[in-house]
């Protein structure tokens, strides 16, 4: 039998608690700790935390604490959208001697809107002999991978148009908030424009198309609008008066120096309907594919544990979903 692969989780939210859970339960994986800066959550058993009983190790409030007490290969992070918030993290763990697999959307496929942070994570893994990759259902898959492995089936591509539809009302609580849930418009409009709100990924996803494809971007457009309540609203979290947010609608086009070639068109909202994706490849042949039932949430804890054993093989540097073999469920 191989070695089990031993994980430690970094960032122990819900996303994080559900990453720890399925990497317990998966065989060839050992979780070995857990880092968090939650007071509530530090020098409590992992296992409790995650809700799978007792594991015998306790929360750490960094890193450098869990490699004290135990020996690792790679790190499940799961903390920040933002380079901003989350570089020091990767940086640290690569100082440690460990892997990543990360579930921050700006890490995803940073040559486009972060190129300077992308080059120092990639020379920082070189030097640690370490890989790094960034990775989620959205950016990651959806708008990305998924589209471009499709496009393997046509002789000629002109265009691409991925629209996701999210009921947010499946979704958990910081999901809900994130796409401004319970705001008024004025304030949803506010936040948008600090640009710490909203949907993650879009830019990541479009430089991923455009670079992978060969094509020279142009020029980029986004938008987003708030989607308002006309009943009232409920979920576990929120309660949504009419007249109020209860979800957005973000675009992003970009475009050649012939015309527009790629369009990507994101909708979450509480109560929303028709919840699915729709992938058009345009070209020859045309293509449309629908998808329904994908949770963004399973989704993503899914695919980021599956990707553990393509990062802990791969050679040193940081890689994005397009440069690994097909990750896969195992």
């Amino acid at each position: 039998m191989s070695k089990n692969i031993r994980v430690i989780q970094y960032g122990l939210g819900p996303i994080g608690c559900a990453t720890a859970k399925l990497i317990d339960e998966r065989d060839g994986l050992e979780l070995v700790g857990g880092v968090d800066i939650d007071p509530q959550k530090i020098g409590r058993d992992v296992g409790e935390v995650i809700g799978v009983g007792k594991r015998g190790m306790v929360v750490a409030k960094t890193l450098d604490e869990v490699l004290q007490e135990a020996s690792a290969d790679v790190v499940m992070h799961t903390t920040a959208s933002y380079f901003d918030l989350f570089k020091n993290q990767i940086l640290e763990i690569l100082d440690g001697g460990l892997d990543v697999v990360s579930t921050s959307e700006e890490l995803s496929f940073p040559w486009l809107a972060n190129d300077q942070h992308g080059k120092e994570i990639d020379a920082a893994a070189k030097r640690a002999g370490k890989s790094v990759m960034g990775t989620g259902v959205n950016p990651g898959f959806l708008m990305d991978s998924l589209p471009l492995f499709l496009t393997s089936i046509c002789q000629a591509v002109s265009g691409i148009s991925v629209a996701r539809r999210i009921n947010a009302s499946t979704r958990r609580g910081p999901f809900q908030a994130k796409i401004g849930s319970g705001m008024s418009v004025d304030a949803f409009n506010k936040k948008m424009a600090e640009g710490r709100m909203g949907h993650v990924g879009l830019p990541e996803s479009m430089g991923m198309l455009f670079d992978t494809l060969g094509r020279k971007l142009a020029k980029y457009e986004a938008s987003v609008e708030p989607v308002v309540a006309d009943v009232l609203t409920k979920t576990a979290h929120f309660e949504v008066q009419p007249g109020m947010v209860k979800g957005l609608h973000q675009a992003a086009h970009g475009y050649t120096e012939d015309g527009k070639f790629a369009a990507l068109t994101f909708t979450a909202a509480l109560d929303l309907d028709n919840e699915g994706e729709t992938i058009l490849i345009h070209g020859k042949p045309e293509l449309e594919i629908k998808t329904k039932g994908t949770n963004g949430d399973i989704a993503t804890v899914a695919i980021a544990v599956n990707a553990i054993r393509r990062i802990h093989a791969a050679a040193p540097g940081l890689f994005t979903m397009r440069d690994l073999p097909i990750v896969t469920a195992w």
